[in-house]
């Protein structure tokens, strides 16, 4: 009886320490990273993780997800690294788990991005090589739209126009819809939120290559508005207080940020000193998608490219000793 009460005492700890395992608070075996469902966040992933990798022996993953839920894996510790925190999307959210102390911000990847409804730029100024007229030239604002609802024609519901708005899951998506309603466009546009982000680009690009009137969500930086000529609809200087009651500005400027769950200081010092030093921009984040759509690489190619034509701003993120490991893994 006592042999069996020590066979089973002996197989409860093996199992709570499986069960641990990666979990501690002062080591790390697999450095997990969110994935919140769009390209540029894939890309930075992955020249990260290619970094820590090779330069520093960690292995590393990736967490599918929502925004909500990708940002509260983070501050749980589920995920331990987020490459794209576009903060002001997530205000609340992101200032609350900062404030706990449950997330740290270690750096600003970039902070020179757009967002908002943008329209195809010959809708405005026409296209003269492709044989296209203006048909809104006065359109110039947000609040304009309201005068243009037949050339924005939802085509299944001819009665009202159509703003193609962010996908479903995303936080800005509630934002843009709130827009809409405050702006009076709601009583004469249907404000439609697609399932994904590849289904903005294909209502796009569909539109687009037959030189037909679209308005819709997008951000700067992506392949999209390095491919197109888009104008981004002006809006209300932001007000953080009018943004806040009903979002009847233009979105703040939206520092996009590193972070890590509080507990990645002391599981991977390391790691962390190397994010810190994390910084691109929209340019160069423009580069790497626009790389990405044409060569239809994935997001492990397009980084291994980037970082081959980009050597030296990554290597100012590491020491010399790190940066000779990953240059001799690149080739």
């Amino acid at each position: 009886m006592r042999k069996l009460a020590l066979i089973f005492l002996v197989s409860l700890v093996v199992l709570l320490s499986a069960c641990g395992a990666g979990k501690s608070k002062d080591s790390i075996d697999v450095i997990k990273f969110a994935d919140a469902g769009w390209d540029s966040i894939r890309v930075h992933n992955s020249i990260a993780q290619f970094i820590i990798e090779e330069g520093y022996g960690y292995k590393t993953d990736v967490t599918n997800g929502t925004t909500a839920a990708t940002l509260q894996a983070l501050e749980k510790g589920d995920i331990n690294v987020y490459m794209e925190i576009w903060t002001d999307n997530v205000k609340e959210v992101y200032e609350k788990a900062i404030e706990k102390g449950s997330i740290v911000k270690l750096s600003t990847n970039f902070d020179d991005n757009s967002q908002g409804l943008y329209v195809p730029t010959y809708v405005i100024e026409g296209d003269e090589e492709r044989g296209i007229e203006a048909v809104a030239p006065d359109l110039k604002t947000v609040e304009d739209l309201a005068k243009y609802p037949e050339l924005f024609q939802d085509p299944e519901d001819k009665s009202k126009g159509r703003i193609v708005g962010a996908p479903s899951s995303w936080a800005v998506s509630e934002h843009l819809a709130t827009k809409v309603e405050t702006y009076g466009l709601d009583k004469t546009y249907n404000y439609l939120a697609p399932g994904s982000d590849s289904s903005i680009v294909a209502s796009l690009a569909g539109a687009y290559s037959k030189g037909e009137p679209w308005v819709g969500y997008y951000w700067s930086p992506t392949w999209v508005t390095a491919k197109y000529d888009l104008t981004l609809l002006e809006d209300n200087p932001y007000d953080e207080d009018v943004w806040i009651e009903n979002k009847g500005t233009e979105f703040a400027p939206n520092d996009v940020v590193v972070a890590v769950n509080k507990d990645m200081e002391t599981q991977a010092k390391d790691v962390v000193e190397f994010l810190k030093n994390y910084k691109t921009s929209n340019a160069l984040t423009e580069d790497m998608l626009e790389y990405m759509e044409e060569t239809e690489a994935d997001a492990d190619d397009t980084a291994t490219w980037w970082m081959k034509e980009n050597e030296d701003i990554w290597t100012t993120w590491v020491s010399d000793e790190v940066a000779e490991k990953v240059k001799a893994a690149l080739k």
